[in-house]
């Protein structure tokens, strides 16, 4: 939680991947809407801002085997976004596999305090990926793009992500060259 607020304080690139995103919610709840008792309701059941919380879909669960959102599903990015920027088209689709999403209840306040949630599922009830407009890099994404990655054809994600660290070493070093200008942002 406290990297994740220095990363979004300091303006240093974030990317926060599944459980990464869900803590950077947990982070901007508590550190941005001063709701100091958000957590996840996978960590503590019993928080009274539980920001991250149990899928619907799974509240009656008991076989745990193979019932969790797994595989692949679509995901409709916001117009303007990062995220449609660098996927360059409005709607990708990207594998999965957990039980815990955002918690709808907090949707309107997290976008009211400058949070966009950037992606979202095709029927709009679940949020897909984070981003905060005002930050250089701060991604977050509930999906697990290094599934599709590769050495030499990283997925645009990862690729925006070291570019934008990239950009952030060559700004503290004083220097406008582009050593990784092979790397699609």
């Amino acid at each position: 939680v406290e990297a994740i607020r220095a990363a979004r304080e300091l303006s240093l690139p974030f990317f926060g991947i599944c459980l990464g995103m869900q803590v950077a919610i947990i982070e901007f709840s508590r550190h941005v809407l001063g709701l100091d008792d958000s957590h996840s309701s996978e960590f503590a059941p019993e928080c009274s801002n539980p920001v991250v919380s149990l899928m619907d879909s799974q509240r009656e669960v008991t076989d745990k085997g193979g019932t969790m959102r797994l595989g692949a599903y679509p995901c409709r990015l916001q117009r303007g976004s990062k995220a449609a920027e660098i996927y360059g088209q409005p709607e990708v689709s990207e594998r999965h596999r957990h039980r815990y999403e955002v918690s709808n209840r907090y949707r309107e306040r997290f976008a009211e305090h400058g949070l966009r949630l950037s992606g979202l599922s095709p029927d709009e009830s679940l949020v897909e990926m984070i981003e905060l407009p005002v930050h250089p890099w701060f991604v977050g994404c509930q999906f697990h793009p290094e599934l599709q990655s590769r050495p030499l054809r990283p997925h645009p994600l990862f690729a925006g992500f070291v570019a934008a660290a990239a950009r952030r070493r060559r700004e503290e070093a004083g220097t406008t060259a582009a050593p990784l200008a092979h790397v699609n942002q």
